[in-house]
């Protein structure tokens, strides 16, 4: 029997320390300008979060992860060991990893992912949820254009933060993230799709928008990682390299945004059909409408104003 590591809300391992001396908080700080980077343009990459033996740890746990017969597959949120609308083109998607394996859950309170996550939220970090995307060598798929926020109404206020961490080196050829700086700003858009028509975001641009519409690929070495604002244009083309293309993503909110749904807050987060659930699942998922979210899924990851005090 597989331990749900949801209801741990602490290290289970050795992977990560957390933060004991003011050195150490202020050797994972983003500087000012990282700061006004972000806010200006919607983005900020080349943020060191794993060292290469945390990666290696990361890649084994994925590697055991994407057997479908996992003996944790049922705490998943949702699984699909292909994504991909094109049946030539792969794409591994799944959420919940964090609730299986020791490393992606205390991936969560890794102080080189809550530090700056806290600088850029401005306040205490809460967890929102995590995600697997990982694209196979030769014919690995395509993440269409989208906003993050699209997929995420049933929260407010907007308080969100997405972190993207390489479990490769992420390249132009083998399908790295690209942004489009500046679309932070731009208002809330229609889903056009997840991983179908690369191009669908555009009927639903403005001319103005179009114009502006000038993506920035976002090239990462293995275990550094890149934070985005949740209206941030983004997505990834296909892999045709003969490396994979592996990531995981960490969803964060700042703490007190809270649920404007009363249906369960973890269904279709990032698609539209649900593959993994159980009952108890749906059920912790709940905060009614006007709640703050926390409990059971939603954990507290770090609090700058309790930092290092005993």
């Amino acid at each position: 029997m597989v331990e749900d590591l949801s209801t741990r809300h602490e290290l289970v391992g050795s992977l990560f320390k957390l933060l004991s001396t003011q050195k150490d908080l202020e050797r994972y700080r983003l500087s000012a300008e990282q700061v006004e980077f972000f806010h200006e343009y919607g983005y900020l990459k080349d943020i060191r979060m794993l060292t290469e033996s945390q990666v290696d740890v990361l890649r084994e746990e994925l590697s055991e992860l994407i057997d479908p017969a996992h003996p944790g597959h049922h705490l998943f949120y949702e699984y699909h060991s292909n994504e991909s609308a094109d049946p030539n083109r792969a794409i591994f998607h799944a959420l919940g990893a964090w609730r299986i394996m020791p490393g992606f859950h205390d991936l969560l309170w890794n102080p080189a992912f809550t530090v700056p996550a806290s600088q850029l939220l401005g306040g205490a970090v809460r967890f929102w949820h995590d995600q697997l995307f990982c694209k196979p060598a030769h014919h690995g798929g395509v993440v269409a254009w989208h906003q993050d926020y699209s997929y995420w109404t049933r929260t407010k206020p907007l308080a969100h933060l997405t972190c993207w961490i390489g479990l490769d080196d992420s390249t132009r050829d083998n399908g790295c993230v690209h942004y489009i700086p500046g679309s932070h700003r731009w208002p809330d858009l229609p889903k056009t799709g997840l991983t179908g028509d690369m191009d669908a975001i555009q009927t639903v641009l403005t001319d103005e928008q179009k114009e502006k519409f000038k993506p920035v690929a976002i090239e990462l070495k293995k275990g550094e990682c890149s934070f985005h604002h949740p209206r941030m244009i983004h997505g990834s083309y296909e892999n045709n390299t003969e490396r994979p293309r592996r990531g995981t993503v960490i969803n964060a909110i700042l703490d007190g945004v809270m649920s404007n749904s009363d249906e369960p807050l973890l269904t279709d987060i990032g698609t539209q059909e649900r593959s993994v659930s159980d009952e108890q699942s749906l059920t912790d998922e709940i905060i009614p409408k006007g709640e703050k979210l926390g409990g059971k899924l939603f954990p507290l990851l770090f609090d700058p104003s309790a930092a290092l005090k005993e």
